[in-house]
């Protein structure tokens, strides 16, 4: 804390701190990131954690603004580009994980984790564990179950992870995937797809959420930006008739 206290000091004002955001060369989604970062340091600064004993209501954070990021569409995968990638997948294990996180909306860790134990076939369900430690369920479908007792049967994980690679293998598995076919495949893309085309179909959010292992509505709001007023127009009927 002495070593930092003497770079940074102890006396700093809000509209330093805008000066040194404004002033960074990178890109707004950069100085966000910044913004975020020293907003964390600061309220554990002004936090009786550092010892500093200093007034939470003199931190300087406190008055300085998030830089405003354009907030763009972000790609989710169609129904049909799942469909697509499945029919380029270079083999069954490729195929199982394509169809497994469409069928699931898994983040990359959540299936690279994946064991035998953790599948419930007879109820169609894979024990996952989620951010934060968490305990969640992945639902799947019988062309998933196919694809995973066709790859199973030629492959025996000794008890580790199914399908043999850890995080870094099965997103290097999609970028290879992604620069045959041309079509945006990671994770997350296929994650809000799942959220996305689970929305256009009618899926109340409060089910997304619980499904896609959410902890928030506000998360499932985030990823299902693309869901457009005419997907939501066909649910609508007139109040009078």
């Amino acid at each position: 804390m002495a070593r930092a206290s003497s770079v940074l000091g102890l006396d700093i004002r809000g509209e330093d701190i805008r000066r040194f955001l404004n002033n960074l060369g990178c890109s707004p989604g950069g100085k966000h990131a910044y913004h975020r970062t020293l907003r964390c340091f600061y309220a554990w600064l002004y936090s009786d954690k550092s010892g500093l004993r200093l007034k939470p209501q003199n931190n300087p954070m406190a008055t300085v603004d998030p830089p405003k990021v354009d907030k763009k569409l972000l790609p989710a995968l169609l129904q049909e580009q799942v469909v697509y990638l499945l029919d380029q997948a270079a083999n069954t294990r490729d195929r199982a994980i394509i169809s497994l996180f469409a069928d699931s909306g898994f983040r990359l860790s959540e299936l690279a984790r994946i064991r035998a134990s953790d599948i419930d076939w007879s109820r169609h369900l894979i024990r996952a564990t989620c951010k934060g430690s968490r305990e969640g369920l992945g639902p799947f479908g019988l062309h998933t179950e196919e694809l995973l007792k066709e790859w199973l049967s030629t492959y025996n994980p000794n008890g580790g992870p199914i399908f043999g690679l850890k995080s870094r293998g099965v997103q290097s598995m999609l970028w290879r995937l992604e620069s045959k076919t041309g079509v945006k495949c990671n994770a997350h893309c296929i994650r809000r797809g799942f959220a996305t085309i689970l929305s256009k179909r009618g899926v109340d959010s409060l089910h997304i959420m619980r499904l896609g292992r959410w902890q928030c509505l506000a998360m499932v709001d985030r990823y299902t930006k693309n869901v457009q007023f005419e997907d939501s127009l066909k649910y609508y009927s007139p109040i009078v008739n």
